[in-house]
C-alpha cells in the first residue's frame, strides 16, 4: 500500500512538472514576441563588426509556434512565459536606439544585456523606469552617446550595473546618480564622463563586490574607508588624474582580489598593513605619487600574480622578501629611485614572464622564464645583448635610451629564438654586417627609432615575419633598397621611415610590392621622384617634406582603405583627381603648400567620412564646391591662399563640428551680413578670412552663432585640435594635428598645433563697414583679434573689456573714432595691441599692459593724447580709470563688496571729498594689485605629469 501511494505521489509530480512544462511553453505572450520583432527589426547586423560574435536575432521568428522563450538570447519565466532575460550580448547589432523603444514594453524583464553591439552613437532612450524588476542592466562597449537618462538611477532593485567602455557618454554628477542604487553589488561606469568630486556615498555600500569607475574624470578625495568595505574584491579608479587619496595604515583586512590606482593623485607611502591582504593577486598603481620604501610586509602576499609601481616616487632597497612572490607573472618597478645590491632572487620568480626595472639603478640577473623583459633607462654597461643570450623562452626585449655605443653583435639577436618584439629606440648603434641566417628568427616588431643608424641594417633583410618596422628619426641616407622586405612582403603592415635623408627609390621604381601593407611613413625625407603609389591596402599614406614632382594620379583612388592621406610640403602639380572626393575612408586629407591648380573637386559623396581637409597655399580656383556640405563630421578646412572666387560659403554652418574655417588670401567677395540670421558656427574656434574681398556691413550673425567661443574652458593639461580615431584589427590609430598660419600678435606666425583653448578671428583687410557691434564682448573666450584694414566706423566697444583673456587686438587701420575705452586696461593678458590710423581722441589708458605699448600702436590717430606718445593730456597726466577696474571677479577670495561711496556720506566739504575720494582710490589700488598677484599666483594650475613624461610606455 506504501509502495503504491508512492507511486501515484511521483507520478503526479511527474505529470505536473511536465504540464508545467507544457504551460510555459503555451504562455509566450503575443505582445512580448511582437515587441522583440520590433526591436529586431529597427537593426541591421554586421558580422563585420570586431565586437560580433553570433547575430543571435537570425534565429528569431514569428512562423511556427512563435515561441519567444526559444529565440536564442531569450529566457521565459518557466511559470508565467514572461520575458525576464533579453542576452544580446555580441550580437552584431547596428543601427540607432530609438527613443520609443520596444523593450521598454518587457516590463518583467529582470536582465538586459545589450553590450557589445553598436548603436551609432544615439542616446539611451529615457523609459528604463518602466523596468522597475531590473535586476541586471548592461549596456558596455555598445557606441551609446550623450547624457545617462537619470530614470535608471530609478532601479532600485539593481544589482549590476554596466556602463562602461563608450567615452562619449556622461552624467553630470556621479553621486546624485547612484545615491538610491543601494542593493549594487557591481558597479562599472569605466570612461562615463562625470567630471565631478567621487561620491563619498559609496562607503556605504556594503555590499559592492565589484568596483570600477576607471577614466571618469572624478576629482576630489577617495575616501579611506572604501578600502575596508566588507565584500569587496575588484577595486579600480584607473585615469581619474585628479583623485587623491592614501591607503588605510591600521587595521586593514579585506578581501580585495584586484586593485587598480594606475593614474591618479594617490600618495604618500605604502603601509606595513598591505600585508594583511592575503587574497590580492593584482595590484596596479602606475604612475601615481606613492613615496618611500617599498615594506618588506609585501612578501606575504602570496597569490600576487601582478605587480605594477612603475611611475612612483618609490626609493631605497627591494625588499629580499619579494623573493616569496612565488606566483608572480608580472613586475613593473620602472622609472622610481629604486636600487638592489643583486637581482638573485629574482630568479625564485619562477612564473615571471614579464619585468620591467628600467629607469632604475639596477644590476643584472634574470629568470630563464622570462617572456618579457625592459631594461630602458638604466646606466647599464658592457655586452648587454650577449648577457641575454641564455634567455632563450624571450618574446619582447626593450633595451630604449640606455646609451648603448658602438657595433652591436646581431648574431646575439640570433640566439634568441622566441622573439618577436625588440625596442633599441634612442641609442647610438650600428649592427655587423656579418651574421648567421636569420630567416628562422621570429622577429615582428622591430624599433630602431633615434638610433643614429647611417644605413639600413643588413638583418632586416631576412627577416621572414616581420610586421612592423620603425627607423624613424635617423641619419640614413641615399636610396631605399628593395633587399630589405625580400622576406617580408607578405608580412609588413607598418613602416615608418620619416626624418632621415633618403634620396630615391632603387632604379626610381615608385610602386612598392607590400600587399599587405596598412600604415606607410616616409615624410620629411629628400624624396626627388614622381610620387610613389601605396599598396592597395594602405590606410596611412605619409610622404610630405619631400620634393616630389608631378601630378597626383588617379589610381590613389583606387586605394581601397586610404584614411589618411598627407602629400603636404612638396612640388607637386597639376589638377587634383576628381575621384578624391569619392573615396568613403578618406578622414584627413593634407595636400597644402603644393603648386595644385584647377579647382576643388566638385563630387563629395553623401557618406563622406572627412574631418580634416587642407589644400591650402596652392594655386586652386573657381569655388567652392557645395557638396562638401555631405562632409557632415568636418572639423577642419583650410583654403587659405589659393585663387578662389566666391561668396561666401553659408551653407558651412550646416556642419556642426566645425572648427577650424580658413579661407585668408583668396578672391572671396560679397557680403556677410544678410537676413540669414539661422547661422550655426556652434563648434567654431578659428574663423580667417581675411585679405580677401568681402564688403557690407560687419557680420554680426556669423559671429553672435560662434557658441563656442562665448564659454570660457579651463585647462589642466595642454591639449591641441586634432583627428585621432581608432581603427579596428590594426595596432595603430588615426592620428594628425591641425596645423595653420595666422597673423598673431602683429606677426604672421605657423601654428604647426593649435592649443584646443585657442579661439580665433580675423576679418582683416576686406572692405567691412559700419559699427564694431557690442555682442563682441560675449565672445569671452577669443585670444586674438584682427579687424584691421577695413572700413570701420563708430567707437570702440566698451565691451571688449569682457574678453579677459585676449592677447592680441588689432583694430588698425579703419576710420573708429572717440576715445580708447578706460575698461580695455583690465585686459591683463593683452600682449599685442594696436588702434594706429584710425581718428581717435581722449586719454590713453593707463594700465600695466597698456604701458608695455609702444607709439606706433597709436600712431596716426591725431586726437589721442599721454604716453606713450609725445602730446600730453590737458590735465597735464592720463586720466585715471575708474574705481570699477579695480574690481576683481566674484570668484575671488578678495573681494571689494564695500562700496566707496558710503564713505562720502555727510561730506560736505568739496576738499574734504577730494582727499578722501583720492586716499580711497589709491587703497583700492594697492589692495587690488595684492589680490590680483593672488589671483595669478592661484591661477596657475599644477599640470600633471602624464604617463608619457615618465617614460613608462617610452
Amino acid at each position: 500500500m506504501a509502495a503504491l501511494s508512492l507511486y501515484l505521489v511521483l507520478t503526479w509530480i511527474f505529470l505536473l512538472s511536465l504540464c508545467r512544462t507544457r504551460f510555459a511553453e503555451a504562455l509566450c505572450h503575443a505582445d512580448e514576441s511582437s515587441a522583440l520583432m520590433e526591436f529586431k527589426r529597427s537593426f541591421r547586423t554586421d558580422t563585420t563588426d570586431f565586437r560580433c560574435v553570433y547575430p543571435k536575432v537570425h534565429s528569431w521568428s514569428l512562423d511556427g509556434s512563435g515561441d519567444c522563450c526559444s529565440w536564442d538570447g531569450v529566457e521565459c519565466d518557466e511559470v508565467t512565459g514572461r520575458v525576464i532575460t533579453l542576452n544580446l550580448s555580441s550580437s552584431c547589432l547596428s543601427g540607432t536606439m530609438s527613443p520609443n523603444t520596444t523593450l521598454f514594453r518587457l516590463v518583467h524583464m529582470e536582465s538586459l544585456n545589450l553590450a557589445f553591439n553598436s548603436f551609432n552613437f544615439s542616446s539611451i532612450p529615457y523609459g528604463f523606469s518602466n523596468l522597475s524588476k531590473l535586476q541586471y542592466l548592461s549596456l558596455s562597449y555598445s557606441d551609446f552617446s550623450g547624457e545617462i537618462p537619470c530614470d535608471i538611477s530609478q532601479l532600485f532593485k539593481l544589482v549590476s550595473l554596466d556602463l562602461s567602455m563608450d567615452e562619449t557618454l556622461h552624467m553630470p554628477n556621479m553621486g546624485d546618480f547612484i545615491h538610491n542604487l543601494t542593493r549594487l553589488k557591481e558597479l562599472d561606469l569605466s570612461w562615463v564622463s562625470s567630471l565631478s568630486p567621487f561620491p563619498p556615498v559609496l562607503a556605504n555600500f556594503s555590499s559592492l563586490t565589484l568596483l570600477r569607475l576607471d577614466f571618469c574624470g572624478l576629482s576630489g578625495n577617495f575616501p579611506v574607508n572604501i578600502f575596508q568595505l566588507p565584500n569587496l574584491e575588484v577595486l579600480s579608479v584607473y585615469g581619474n588624474f585628479d583623485l587623491s587619496g592614501f591607503f588605510p595604515k591600521l587595521h586593514w583586512s579585506s578581501p580585495l582580489k584586484s586593485l587598480n590606482l594606475s593614474l591618479t593623485n594617490f600618495s604618500r607611502e605604502i603601509p606595513t598593513s598591505i600585508g594583511n591582504l592575503s587574497l590580492l593577486n593584482e595590484l596596479e598603481a602606475m604612475g601615481c605619487y606613492f613615496s618611500g620604501s617599498l615594506p618588506s610586509s609585501m612578501g606575504n602576499l602570496s597569490r600576487l600574480t601582478k605587480l605594477y609601481l612603475d611611475g612612483n616616487n618609490l626609493q631605497g632597497q627591494i625588499p629580499i622578501s619579494f623573493a616569496n612572490l612565488t606566483q608572480l607573472s608580472v613586475l613593473w618597478l620602472s622609472y622610481n629611485n629604486l636600487s638592489s645590491d643583486s637581482l638573485e632572487w629574482v630568479v625564485n620568480l619562477t612564473k615571471l614572464t614579464d619585468l620591467d626595472i628600467s629607469g632604475n639603478q639596477l644590476s643584472n640577473g634574470f629568470p630563464s622564464s622570462l617572456t618579457y623583459l625592459d631594461l630602458s633607462s638604466n646606466d647599464l654597461h658592457g655586452d648587454i645583448l650577449g648577457t641575454l643570450r641564455n634567455l632563450t623562452d624571450l618574446e619582447e626585449l626593450y633595451l630604449g635610451s640606455l646609451n648603448l655605443n658602438g657595433v652591436l653583435d646581431a648574431n646575439d639577436l640570433f640566439t634568441l629564438k622566441n622573439l618577436r618584439i625588440l625596442n633599441l629606440s634612442n641609442n647610438n648603434i650600428s649592427f655587423t654586417k656579418s651574421f648567421i641566417n636569420a630567416t628562422t628568427l621570429k622577429l615582428a616588431y622591430l624599433y630602431l627609432d633615434s638610433c643614429n643608424l647611417t644605413e639600413f641594417p643588413r638583418f632586416i633583410g631576412y627577416l621572414s615575419e616581420l610586421k612592423e618596422l620603425y627607423l624613424q628619426y635617423n641619419i640614413i641616407q641615399g636610396i631605399i633598397p628593395r633587399w630589405m622586405w625580400n622576406n617580408s612582403k607578405e608580412s609588413l603592415v607598418y613602416i615608418d621611415l620619416s626624418h632621415n635623408l633618403l634620396t630615391s627609390f632603387l632604379k626610381n621604381q615608385t610602386d612598392l610590392p607590400l600587399l599587405n601593407l596598412n600604415y606607410l611613413d616616409i615624410s620629411s625625407n629628400l624624396l626627388k621622384t614622381t610620387l610613389p603609389i601605396p599598396p592597395p591596402l594602405v590606410m596611412v599614406y605619409n610622404v610630405s617634406n619631400n620634393f616630389l614632382y608631378g601630378e597626383v594620379p588617379t589610381s590613389i583612388c583606387e586605394v581601397s582603405f586610404l584614411t589618411m592621406l598627407d602629400l603636404s610640403n612638396n612640388a607637386l602639380n597639376g589638377t587634383l583627381p576628381p575621384c578624391l572626393g569619392s573615396i568613403h575612408s578618406l578622414i584627413s586629407l593634407n595636400l597644402a603648400r603644393n603648386k595644385l591648380d584647377g579647382m576643388i573637386p566638385h563630387v563629395f559623396l553623401d557618406d563622406c567620412s572627412l574631418r580634416m581637409i587642407d589644400l591650402r597655399e596652392n594655386r586652386l580656383s573657381g569655388i567652392v564646391p557645395r557638396s562638401l556640405g555631405n562632409c557632415s563630421l568636418l572639423e577642419y578646412l583650410n583654403l587659405g591662399d589659393n585663387q578662389i572666387n566666391d561668396t561666401f560659403p553659408f551653407w558651412l554652418s550646416e556642419l556642426a563640428y566645425l572648427e577650424v574655417i580658413g579661407l585668408r588670401s583668396n578672391n572671396f567677395h560679397g557680403p556677410i551680413e544678410s537676413s540669414l540670421s539661422e547661422l550655426n558656427f556652434t563648434h567654431l574656434h578659428i574663423l580667417d578670412i581675411s585679405n580677401n574681398g568681402f564688403n557690407g556691413e560687419f557680420p554680426s550673425n556669423l559671429l553672435k552663432s560662434c557658441h563656442a567661443m562665448k564659454v570660457m574652458v579651463g585647462q589642466d593639461a595642454l591639449a591641441y585640435l586634432d583627428v585621432y580615431q581608432r581603427v579596428p584589427n590594426v595596432s595603430f590609430s588615426i592620428s594628425t594635428v591641425y596645423a595653420m598660419k595666422l597673423m598673431s600678435k602683429g606677426t604672421e606666425r605657423e601654428y604647426a598645433k593649435i592649443p584646443d583653448v585657442f579661439m580665433a578671428v580675423d576679418l582683416s583687410n576686406n572692405e567691412f563697414e559700419g559699427f564694431i557691434p557690442e555682442l563682441i564682448g560675449d565672445l569671452k573666450s577669443l585670444r586674438m583679434l584682427n579687424l584691421s584694414n577695413n572700413l570701420l566706423n563708430g567707437s570702440i566697444p566698451p565691451s571688449l573689456a569682457n574678453l579677459t583673456v585676449l592677447e592680441s587686438l588689432d583694430l588698425s587701420r579703419n576710420n573708429l573714432v572717440g576715445e580708447i575705452p578706460q575698461q580695455l586696461a583690465r585686459l591683463t593678458f593683452l600682449s599685442v595691441f594696436d588702434v594706429s590710423h584710425n581718428r581717435l581722441s581722449g586719454p590713453i589708458p593707463r594700465a600695466t599692459q597698456f604701458d608695455t605699448f609702444g607709439s606706433s600702436s597709436f600712431a596716426m590717430n591725431d586726437g589721442l593724447c599721454g604716453s606713450p606718445l609725445p602730446n600730453k593730456c590737458t590735465n597735464g597726466e592720463n586720466t585715471p580709470p575708474p574705481p570699477s577696474y579695480f574690481k576683481v571677479d566674484n570668484e575671488e577670495e578678495c573681494l571689494f563688496n564695500l562700496d566707496w561711496r558710503i564713505v562720502l556720506v555727510g561730506a560736505v566739504v568739496g576738499f574734504l571729498v577730494g582727499v578722501v575720494i583720492e586716499n580711497l582710490i589709491i587703497d583700492e589700488k594697492s589692495l587690488w594689485f595684492l589680490c590680483y598677484s593672488k589671483k595669478m599666483a592661484k591661477g596657475w594650475k599644477k599640470v600633471r605629469k602624464a604617463l608619457a613624461d615618465k617614460k613608462i610606455c617610452s
